[in-house]
């Protein structure tokens, strides 16, 4: 396919001139005169029969031709600026998007990424966080990484490793639970998932006539729930394994050992979307510190 002539000075000083609406101030984003500018914009008019400015007495008003025009110029201009940007020492850099689970993105990825980086130091890596719920399409993600049952509609699922559940406290309170019953006494924190409670009574020997009614605040982060457990606000059920080190260094204790599995984490992309060789680097290095964290 041979492509037409572009006109790429041109279009560079319409497209500056026309967010700035000044010559002038085009002129010195480009590093010009205001005259050249002028005039490669006065030469794209002629090449397009159509004016693409109102030349008034204190600078330029776009014309309705030269309003359809720069919508296109600017989505050109930043997709070649982002890609030169990509370029760092002579190589490549190429973009891997992946949305996590904020748990398991503060608890686990994050203090992996130094590592991730040392290997793969031209992935350049954009991670952001959600609640579990998330659009991969919508979103422009290569990966998502989401607790649950890996039943996700359109997407292939691979899991990472099994979540379990277990109850966090602040150690004040944890010093008043003598045994698991002792839990319904307190402040209940919850996730949107209402069967965790009642799974975790049941692991701990109590049948239904003797579970604890749940209440107490709803919470769409784990994170956010074993906070207000540090605060003193009441006790979480969350996934242990997310919180190592505020249990490290006792911010949080774990009074009893009785664990429930509702969900696992998953490594999940759409079906319709071809693995690049980013995306293997990626998914291969997650499992390779999965089998050395032993979690899975």
């Amino acid at each position: 396919m041979v492509r037409p002539y572009l006109p790429l000075n041109a279009l560079r000083a319409f497209e500056a001139s026309a967010r700035h609406l000044s010559f002038t101030r085009a002129a010195i984003e480009l590093c010009v005169t205001q005259a050249a500018v002028s005039h490669q914009v006065k030469l794209l008019e002629e090449r397009l029969g159509a004016s693409l400015f109102h030349r008034l007495p204190r600078g330029l008003a776009l014309t309705d031709e030269g309003r359809a025009l720069l919508p296109t110029l600017e989505e050109a201009f930043d997709r070649i600026g982002g890609l030169l940007d990509q370029f760092e020492g002579g190589r490549f850099r190429e973009v891997l998007t992946v949305g996590a689970v904020g748990t398991f993105a503060v608890g686990w990825l994050l203090p992996r990424l130094a590592r991730f980086r040392e290997v793969h130091p031209f992935v350049d890596l954009r991670l952001s966080t959600n609640n579990n719920r998330v659009d991969i399409a919508a979103e422009g993600l290569d990966y998502a990484i989401r607790f649950g049952d890996g039943a996700w509609h359109g997407t292939d699922a691979v899991p990472l490793f099994d979540a379990p559940l277990s109850v966090l406290c602040a150690p004040e309170i944890a010093r008043r639970l003598n045994e698991p019953a002792d839990v319904g006494r307190e402040t209940l924190l919850r996730s949107y998932r209402s069967d965790e409670w009642p799974g975790w009574f049941a692991a701990a020997g109590m049948e239904p006539p003797a579970m604890p009614p749940v209440k107490g605040p709803v919470f769409d982060s784990s994170s956010l729930m074993v906070e207000a457990a540090i605060q003193g606000a009441g006790v979480a059920l969350a996934p242990v394994a997310m919180f190592r080190r505020p249990l490290a260094v006792g911010l949080i204790e774990q009074p009893f050992a009785v664990t429930v599995c509702k969900g696992a984490y998953w490594l999940t992309a759409l079906k319709s979307r071809p693995e690049t060789p980013t995306m293997r680097a990626f998914r291969d290095w997650l499992f390779a510190m999965v089998a050395e964290d032993g979690t899975d």
